[in-house]
This record gives structure tokens, C-alpha cells and sequence, in this order.
């Protein structure tokens, strides 16, 4: 274990970022053209399947919400030790973190199948709108304890500066999701057809395969054995840094899925186009955000370790150079998504309708990326240090109290268009990314002060 984590703590800073954000990237890429091919297929079935997707992504990021958070926890905890040479600690809660997650996720599942209805109906979802919208969340809320034994897995891949593995579940996961989904939806031989159901089911079956492939690469790490069970039998005491450090982060994940859920219900006032081409521009967003997600990852391994290994300068100059290069991408990402965005989204939907919507979604949204990135590496770092409890009040600002001020009164009081509810969004994320921004700097130089 010395061999795979101590490279973390003593390379050169700017060449690990690459070496963790590059797998990274490449693996968020390859999962946002996974749900890419879902909406693609949805969108062949009808509008409706898509705004059903786009309502039914809403709840479920909910649940996966709660498994980034906590499994951004194990990470920071584990690589916190690591960093420390506490390798019977870091077993240790490698081992009761690949319970916690699932037993955590599967508790949501259940609440989210009684709850999906209703939050259905909320958000304008009636007779076969409804139906859609339920056919295809209940297979991924029944499947959801395998997601969860996915983000354990790879939290504690991550902690060990492992990127790549995850990154190859999912380029394979994109390429079975090419091959399963129209078998599901259309049927082949014995497997009949489906619809919008199949699409889900094929999702399922991808992360069952994933999770045998990322348990064998974990047990590699030799971090989780069989040797000794007791290591998996539930620890109040260590669960209870679980929560102390994961429910801020997860919690924050909770305000992101209440946050789309507010803004789906907004845009609802719109119509039907509106939710589907917002559906539609928001996963097309996502493409140029990857890079700011594989960035993220690479704060969290490395401010983790060197946090724990006491190199605070690392720290500051781990911040520092990820921002340099996110700001880099996001230009990058700006000027793509301005050429090529409403090509890009009438390759979903012929509707010019749904596409305005989605074209008038991205031309505003793509200028919100370099706050992005500030709150992405903040996050990070935050979490790197067992600092999270700002995560939530930032959360809290910026996906609830602002955004449904913001949006009630730009949709309901002075009945404005589309596009102004995304310029309202765009002022209220930039005001929570400066703040982020010069909190986690103080909190850096207080921590650097007491130790010098």
C-alpha cells in the first residue's frame, strides 16, 4: 500500500492532477454520452419519453446524490489515513464504508418508490405522461443498492489515486448501453419488447456487471479481504464519522436533486417542449463540464492525502493549479458550445420548438462555467480537509432558498420568458461560487497559521 499512495504525496503536483483528472474526465465523458444514448433513444420513442427522462433523472439523482456524497466521505477518510500511514484504519474503513453506502441506498429506494407518484404529479406528469415516467423509474429505484456498491467500490479506488478503473466501467458500460438498449426497448428473440422500461433495465444490468469488475480491482488494493468478517459488521463509531463527514457533502447532493427539482417545476409552467428541451440542453451541458468533474476528483484524492500527511503547502498549490486549468477548459467548452450547441441538440429532437428551449438553456448556461469550476474544486478541497459543514449552507443557498426566489419571481410574478430564468440562475450560482471561493482560501490560511 506504501507503493500505491505515497507517489501522491511527493510528485509534482501539476503532472498528478493530469495523471487523476484525465481517467477521470474520460470516464465522466463516456457516462454523460451513456445518458446521451438514453435520451437519444427516448427521444425516438416520443417528446413524451424524454420529459419523462428528464423528470425521472430528477428523483433518481436524489438517491446517487446520497452515494457521491458519502462515498466522497470513505474517500477523504481513507485517503486522510493513508496519508497518515494508518494503514489498519484505512482497512478498516474501506471495509464498513462498502456497507454503509448500499444499506444507506436501499433506504432511499424505498422511500423513492412510494414517493415517485406523487412528485410525478407535482411536476405535471398525468395519465401516460405519468405512466412513462413511472415505467421507467421503478426498474432504477429497485436497482439502486448497485449503484451504491459502485460509487464504495470506487471510493476506495480514488483514495488510492485510482481513477482508471472507474473510467474503464464506464466506456464499457457505454458501449453495452449501445448494444442493450434498443434489445430492451424493440425486444430480440426472447426478450420482449419493452419501451422506455427496457432503457432502464439495461442500465441496471450494466452497473450488476460493473460492480463484479470494480470488486476485483478493490480487492487488489488488498484495502478489503475476506481474512477477517468481523471488519464488515457495522461500527456505530465509525459510521458515525461516515455521517459526520459525508452528511454535509450528501446533503449537499440532496439540495442539487431538490434544486432540478424546483427548476424542473418552474419550467413545467413552460410546457411539455420546455421540460424536454431543458432535459435535452442540460445533458448536452454536461459534456463540457466533465473535465471540471475529473478535476474535482483529483482535488479531493490529493488534498485528501497530503492533508493527511501534513504537506499543506501541497494543498494550497493542489487549489490553486486546478483552478488555473479549469478556467482554461471552461473557455474551451464556451466557444465549442456556442458553435455547435443547437446542432448538437437537434440531434435529439426535430421539434423546433423543444430545441429553442434547449438552444435558449445552453446560450446562458455555458457562461456559468467558470463559477462551476470554483465551486467544484472548493468542494473538493473542503472535503479533502474534513471540513464540509459549509458544503450544505452553500447548498442550501444556491439550489433552494435562491433559486426558488429567483424563479418564482422571474415565472410566476413577472411572468418573463424562458431564457430569463436561467440569466437569474446564472447571477445566483456566481454569488455562491465567489463565496465559496474566498471561505475555503481563509479556511486554508488558518490552517497553515496554527501550523507554522
Amino acid at each position: 500500500m506504501r507503493k500505491n499512495t505515497q507517489h501522491l504525496t511527493t510528485q509534482d503536483i501539476p503532472s498528478l492532477i493530469k495523471q487523476l483528472a484525465i481517467p477521470a474526465s474520460v470516464g465522466m465523458f463516456f457516462n454523460t454520452m451513456y445518458n446521451v444514448v438514453d435520451t437519444f433513444y427516448a427521444g425516438l420513442i416520443s417528446t413524451q419519453a424524454i420529459a419523462a427522462l428528464s423528470l425521472s433523472f430528477m428523483i433518481f439523482f436524489l438517491i446517487i446524490g446520497f452515494g457521491y456524497g458519502f462515498s466522497s466521505a470513505i474517500t477523504a477518510l481513507l485517503g486522510n489515513a493513508l496519508g497518515k500511514k494508518r494503514y489498519k484504519l484505512a482497512t478498516i474503513y474501506a471495509h464498513k464504508g462498502l456497507i454503509f453506502v448500499p444499506i444507506i441506498g436501499l433506504s432511499l429506494s424505498i422511500i423513492g418508490y412510494f414517493a415517485a407518484p406523487w412528485l410525478f404529479k407535482l411536476l405535471g406528469a398525468q395519465n401516460e405522461y405519468l405512466q412513462i415516467s413511472l415505467d421507467y423509474i421503478n426498474p432504477i429505484l429497485f436497482g439502486a443498492i448497485f449503484f451504491m456498491f459502485n460509487f464504495s467500490l470506487n471510493s476506495v479506488l480514488v483514495a488510492t489515486g485510482d481513477t482508471k478503473t472507474y473510467r474503464n466501467s464506464l466506456i464499457f458500460g457505454f458501449f453495452a448501453n449501445l448494444v442493450l438498449n434498443p434489445i430492451f426497448i424493440y425486444g430480440f428473440l426472447f426478450i420482449p419488447a419493452m419501451g422506455i422500461k427496457g432503457i432502464a433495465i439495461a442500465t441496471v444490468l450494466i452497473q450488476v456487471i460493473n460492480m463484479f469488475y470494480m470488486l476485483y480491482k478493490v480487492l487488489q488494493t488488498k484495502l478489503i479481504h475476506f481474512e477477517n468478517l468481523k471488519y464488515f459488521i457495522p461500527d456505530l463509531r465509525v459510521y458515525k464519522q461516515f455521517l459526520t463527514q459525508g452528511l454535509p457533502a450528501s446533503l449537499n447532493m440532496l439540495t442539487m436533486a431538490i434544486g432540478s427539482l424546483i427548476l424542473t417545476y418552474f419550467v413545467s409552467h413552460y410546457g411539455m417542449e420546455a421540460v424536454a428541451g431543458y432535459g435535452i440542453g442540460y445533458r448536452v451541458e454536461q459534456l463540457m463540464l466533465l473535465p471540471a468533474l475529473g478535476l474535482s476528483t483529483a482535488v479531493l484524492t490529493l488534498v485528501s492525502n497530503n492533508f493527511g500527511a501534513k504537506k499543506y503547502d501541497r494543498v494550497i498549490e493542489t487549489l490553486k493549479t486546478a483552478l488555473k486549468y479549469g478556467f482554461i477548459i471552461s473557455t474551451v467548452g464556451i466557444i465549442t458550445l456556442t458553435i455547435l450547441g443547437r446542432f448538437i441538440i437537434t440531434q435529439f429532437d426535430s421539434n423546433p420548438i423543444v430545441v429553442g428551449f434547449g438552444v435558449d438553456y445552453l446560450l446562458v448556461e455555458i457562461w456559468i462555467f467558470y463559477a462551476y469550476i470554483v465551486l467544484f474544486v472548493c468542494v473538493s478541497t473542503l472535503q479533502g480537509i474534513k471540513k464540509p459543514k459549509m458544503l450544505l449552507y452553500i447548498g442550501l443557498y444556491r439550489q433552494i432558498f435562491a433559486k426558488l426566489v429567483i424563479a418564482y419571481f422571474i415565472v410566476k410574478f413577472f411572468e418573463l420568458d424562458f431564457i430569463y430564468l436561467w440569466f437569474g440562475i446564472l447571477f445566483m450560482i456566481y454569488s455562491a461560487a465567489i463565496f465559496a471561493y474566498f471561505y475555503t482560501n481563509s479556511l486554508l490560511k488558518k490552517i497553515c497559521n496554527k501550523t507554522f
